[in-house]
């Protein structure tokens, strides 16, 4: 044996300690995670403490709350843009919303929504599709604090090229400028879109159902997750999608090797759109 493999194993043991710690003391769950992206950040964490260990890391985790709260916001993966992957939304439009016009009642969940700009590009395209009037958007993310900001429905002004750019290629009808207004160098969402969007904190690993939706969105989540959490998660989507509805995934995702495989039909394969059939 190297000298390099007991210290590999001293390091899977150290973290699968810490997950195992954070889960019993404070009751979240990182431990079926993909464990390259959490070690990554583990190690980032225990740097920016000014520690060497990961077992130091973990004394200073369970007897500091505000070290806590910074290794999971550290876990917490917040990449978004409005209208991310243009083509994504263009075939919602013209897929998803014909079926959703009859509806009397609309209810569509963003799960692991982070600062919320996806849930926002949502309420956008069913208002010019004449929907918005009778949705709830509910958008929820593990992470209290990016919860929060999404709350304000905000963003620097740098990022507005890129996001008219990806409003124009979603089939936007209009000008993303007309949703929104300026100040101090921030863009801010017009306020009868967060009107029909509820914010929420809400935990895919351990937090079960909490309403039926006829559409839920998950895009790029659970790509940092291994195949058990996968299909917990699969699972709790299955259990909260209306018959019928709708289930939409990020392009690196998909319905194989999951449980559910037989329990959906592709409406946009090259998207990443299915609708409940079982």
């Amino acid at each position: 044996m190297s000298e390099k493999e007991p210290l590999e194993e001293l390091e899977r043991i150290e973290i699968e300690l810490l997950l195992e710690a954070l889960y019993r003391y404070y009751g979240v769950d990182f431990r079926n995670y993909v464990l390259p992206t959490i070690r990554r950040r583990i190690w980032y964490r225990i740097r920016a403490e000014r520690l060497k260990t990961i077992s130091g890391l973990q004394e200073k985790v369970l007897h500091d709350r505000l070290i806590f709260k910074r290794l999971t916001s550290d876990f917490s993966i917040n990449v978004t843009e409005l209208f991310r992957d243009p083509s994504f939304f263009k075939a919602f439009r013209h897929t998803i919303i014909p079926e959703l016009r009859d509806y009397p009642l609309i209810r569509i969940w963003h799960a692991g929504c982070s600062t919320g700009e996806e849930a926002y590009s949502m309420a956008i395209l069913l208002h010019e599709e004449g929907l918005l009037e009778k949705t709830r958007i509910y958008a929820t993310d593990m992470n209290e604090a990016v919860v929060e900001e999404a709350k304000l429905g905000s963003f620097p002004l740098e990022r507005l090229k890129q996001y008219a750019h990806n409003y124009k290629l979603s089939g936007g009808k209009g000008s993303i400028e007309d949703y929104l207004s300026y100040a101090n160098e921030y863009a801010k969402l017009s306020s009868f879109l967060g009107e029909k969007i509820t914010f929420a904190q809400h935990n895919l690993a351990v937090d079960e159902s909490f309403n039926e939706f006829h559409v839920i969105i998950c895009r790029n989540v659970m790509i940092y997750f291994n195949s058990q959490l996968q299909n917990r998660v699969h699972g709790l989507f299955y259990e909260s999608l209306s018959p019928s509805g709708f289930l939409g995934l990020g392009h690196k995702e998909s319905m194989t090797f999951t449980s559910f495989t037989d329990c959906y039909k592709e409406m946009e394969p090259n998207e990443k759109l299915y609708r409940k059939i079982k």
